[in-house]
């Protein structure tokens, strides 16, 4: 299996957007009267929008169309204002993009951030890597794990699904992966333990950037002979 085209996830993967979705989604709780939630937690409230990620950190019983309604309304402005006051790349990852488009690998993002905030991230954090699609949350589209997404790229690249990889942090990146029949690979710096990637299935694991280059290199090798 010879990789030439990877998509990546972003929060968790590309990306530590951790504590600027804690804080902007914190104060539109705490704006609308709800109450916060330690910035750790929302490692298990992110992954699947976020009207999921409101949902989750409504108390009970307050979880309604309403509620989340008006905590997007509120987060919206507020992240689109505050969402690199700590956000930054993971470890090797600049290197490891630089060198795939070196390599000439086609690479693409799917996100479950809204669109907006998914570019607007990549343009400040990844100016000089050509992905050929970023692509998050947009109406119309559904969602990860939902494969029409890595369906999408995948035909805008013109790249069987056997040669693609999809870089993940969570199961539902893993569970994408399989929906779309393209190969998965979990991250471990991510938002979601190792255990979860094994649970959904990972092929591969990956600790650092470095493994994941390595991993590529390996296919353009085993492809060669």
């Amino acid at each position: 299996m010879q990789i030439k085209l990877v998509i990546f996830d972003l929060d968790g993967t590309l990306l530590n957007t951790l504590s600027d979705l804690a804080y902007s989604t914190n104060y539109a709780l705490e704006k609308n009267g709800f109450p916060p939630h330690p910035i750790e937690s929302y490692k298990c409230f992110v992954g699947n929008g976020i009207n999921k990620l409101f949902e989750r950190t409504l108390p009970d019983g307050q979880k309604t169309a309403d509620n989340i309604l008006k905590i997007r309304k509120t987060f919206l402005p507020y992240y689109d204002t505050h969402n690199t006051e700590y956000t930054e790349p993971y470890k090797g990852i600049p290197e490891l993009l630089n060198t795939l488009q070196a390599e000439g690998i086609k690479m693409a993002v799917a996100s479950n951030k809204y669109q907006q905030a998914t570019e607007k991230l990549i343009n400040r954090y990844f100016p000089e890597i050509k992905f050929i699609a970023v692509f998050g949350q947009r109406e119309g589209v559904p969602v990860k794990p939902d494969p029409a997404v890595v369906h999408e790229i995948v035909s805008i690249a013109a790249i069987p699904a056997v040669n693609t990889l999809y870089v993940g942090d969570s199961g539902v990146d893993i569970q994408t992966a399989s929906n779309s029949s393209v190969t998965s690979m979990g991250v471990t710096w991510g938002f979601r333990p190792r255990s979860e990637l094994e649970a959904f299935g990972a092929v591969h694991i990956a600790d650092s950037a470095n493994q994941i280059l390595r991993i590529i290199t390996d296919s353009q090798y085993c492809a060669i002979i």
